[in-house]
C-alpha cells in the first residue's frame, strides 16, 4: 500500500482504538512495527490478521500478489522481535515464519474463509509466507486508554465488535463451518474466559475492598460470569462437532451475544463511574 495511505490508516487506527473505515472497515486489523533489515529504524504497517487461538495471530505476506515479498516480511525475518498494536492493546511478539504442512494448512484455512488470498497467490510465482506473531509474556499488555473506565469500555467494545464479526461470518458461511471460523469462535471463547477470570481474581476483589457498596453489583457480575461460562462451553461443544451446522452455531452465538451485551452494559454502568472516580 502507498505510504500516505498507510499513514492515514495508522493514524485512524490509533485515534479510534483500532476502528478504521475504508477497505479495512469491519475487518480484523493490527499494526505491526518491525525493525528495518538494513536501516535498523522502526517501520509500522497495517495488516489484516487471522485469529489462531492461544497467544498468537497469523499474518500473510501477500503484498496483493506482487512478485516480491513486502518490506515488513524481510524486516521480521532479520529481526523477529516485533511490536503489535491490536485495538487498545500493545504488546511485544516473536515473529515465526510457518513452514511445510503447518503453513499450508494455515493458508488453506485463510483462503477458504476469504478467496482473496487465493487470488493473490495466483498472481505470483512466490509462495505467500504465513507468519505467526506469538506474544512474548511480559505481564499484561499495555492498554492505550485515558482512564481505567475508558480501558474497560474499550475492551468490552472489542468483544462486541468480534461477536458482530463472527455472527456475520457464520451467517455468510456455506453449508459447513470452515476451519478458520471454528478457530475464530474458539479464540473468542478463550478471550472471554481470560477476561472474566482476570476480573474475578483481580479487579472485583480490589473494588470490593475499597467500595463495600458495590457488593451486590459485584456478586451479580460474578454470577453472570458463571452463566456466560456455561454458554461459552455450549458454543465450544457445538463448534467441536465434526459436522457442525452453521445455523445451530449461529443460534448459540446469538444466545451468547444477548447475554454478553446485557452483562457488559450493566458492568459499565456500575463500575466505570467508580473506576474513573479515582477511588479504586
Amino acid at each position: 500500500m502507498p505510504i500516505d495511505f498507510n499513514r492515514q490508516i495508522i493514524e485512524e487506527f490509533r485515534a479510534n482504538g483500532g476502528r478504521v473505515g475504508g477497505p479495512f472497515e469491519g475487518g480484523r486489523l493490527l499494526l505491526l512495527t518491525t525493525t528495518g533489515a538494513r536501516s535498523g529504524a522502526p517501520h509500522t504497517t497495517p495488516l489484516g490478521y487471522l485469529p489462531d487461538g492461544g497467544d498468537r495471530v497469523l499474518v500473510i505476506a501477500s503484498a496483493a500478489g506482487a512478485p516480491k515479498h513486502p518490506a515488513w516480511y524481510h524486516n521480521l525475518v532479520a529481526h523477529p522481535r516485533v511490536t503489535v498494536e491490536a485495538g487498545i492493546f500493545t504488546y511485544e511478539a516473536r515473529a515465526v515464519v510457518l513452514e511445510g504442512a503447518e503453513r499450508d494448512q494455515a493458508f488453506a484455512r485463510a483462503a477458504a474463509t476469504d478467496p482473496g488470498w487465493s487470488d493473490y497467490q495466483e498472481k505470483t510465482e512466490r509462495i505467500l509466507p504465513v507468519v505467526a506473531l506469538e506474544e512474548i509474556p511480559a505481564g499484561p499488555p499495555r492498554i492505550n486508554a485515558s482512564s481505567a473506565g475508558a480501558a474497560l469500555k474499550a475492551v468490552h467494545d472489542g468483544f462486541r465488535r468480534e461477536l458482530a464479526l463472527i455472527r456475520k461470518e457464520i451467517a455468510a458461511s456455506g453449508p459447513g463451518l470452515g476451519a478458520q471460523l471454528r478457530v475464530n469462535c474458539l479464540t473468542l471463547c478463550q478471550g472471554f474466559h481470560n477476561h472474566h477470570t482476570g476480573e474475578d481474581a483481580g479487579m472485583f476483589p480490589m473494588l470490593g475492598r475499597n467500595h463495600p457498596e458495590l457488593a451486590p453489583a459485584l456478586e451479580r457480575l460474578r454470577q453472570e460470569h458463571e452463566k456466560l461460562a456455561v454458554l461459552l462451553a455450549d458454543l465450544q461443544k457445538v463448534i467441536s462437532t465434526q459436522e457442525a451446522d452453521p445455523q445451530r452455531v449461529l443460534t448459540e452465538v446469538e444466545r451468547l451475544t444477548k447475554e454478553v451485551e446485557d452483562h457488559l452494559t450493566y458492568e459499565e454502568e456500575q463500575l466505570i463511574p467508580v473506576l474513573d472516580g479515582g477511588m479504586c
